[in-house]
């Protein structure tokens, strides 16, 4: 029927037309016209840049004109405590320990002047403790961080670091976290969180038999970041 030799001779066409193309045209242009059909049918993906890391990885922006620090207490038993300025790792897991640990900076240079750790569970290191922080220059940093128990030998004569402008030393229980930094004859402005404290409680701790770690972070002016001028980059 009429309808029959036109439907084949319509068949004949378009195979022919579809050879005479495939033969023509270049073999990347079929694949570039499938890869653009793919691509309507797909969602647009955005993809967000990778943050940027700020110095001693604490989490508010630090332009270069600024020190970044950072003071964490231990946690856990291998949970070391740390602190870093402009970061360098003035205290890590490599010359820390359980009790006190402390790092005294220059406030002319911004370079670590020494680090001591005092056992606060076994032996007697109140004594050694006081003649150290006695020995501190005026103006040096102090920044102290606390691992596992920095109670049980902590001697009522240590505690003069009430001093240096702690107001929670006293608070200080078995395993308490307890982070700190000062100025030492200074007074350090009231913007600045300057002691953190995290007692165990069997209720809440976050490691069995001892408290979450606790932070102390910021990022402040280079000119001076501890004086009462300080234009201060919380976090």
């Amino acid at each position: 029927t009429v309808k029959v030799i036109g439907l084949i001779c319509a068949s004949v066409c378009a195979w022919y037309f579809g050879y005479f193309f495939a033969e023509t045209l270049p073999e990347d242009s079929f694949q570039t016209a499938i890869g653009s059909i793919k691509q309507i049918g797909e969602k647009p993906v955005l993809k967000a840049p990778n943050p940027k890391r700020q110095k001693c990885d604490i989490w508010v922006s630090c332009p270069e004109d600024t020190l970044a620090y950072r003071v964490r207490s231990g946690g856990a038993k291998d949970l070391m405590p740390e602190v870093c300025l402009d970061d360098v790792m003035l205290i890590d897991g490599k010359n820390s320990g359980r009790g006190i640990n402390i790092a005294v900076v220059s406030r002319e240079t911004w370079k670590l002047k020494e680090t001591k750790t005092y056992d606060m569970y076994e032996g007697e290191f109140s004594p050694a403790m006081i003649e150290f922080v006695n020995g501190i220059q005026n103006g040096d940093v102090v920044l102290v961080s606390s691992h596992d128990d920095a109670a049980t030998k902590f001697k009522d004569p240590a505690r003069k670091v009430e001093d240096l402008g702690s107001t929670m030393v006293r608070q200080i229980a078995f395993r308490t976290a307890w982070t700190f930094i000062a100025v030492k004859g200074s007074k350090l402005p009231d913007n600045i969180e300057k002691e953190k404290i995290n007692h165990s409680d069997g209720n809440r701790n976050r490691y069995s038999g001892w408290p979450a770690e606790i932070k102390l972070m910021a990022a402040s002016l280079k000119s001076d970041p501890l004086t009462l001028d300080l234009k201060l980059f919380k976090e």
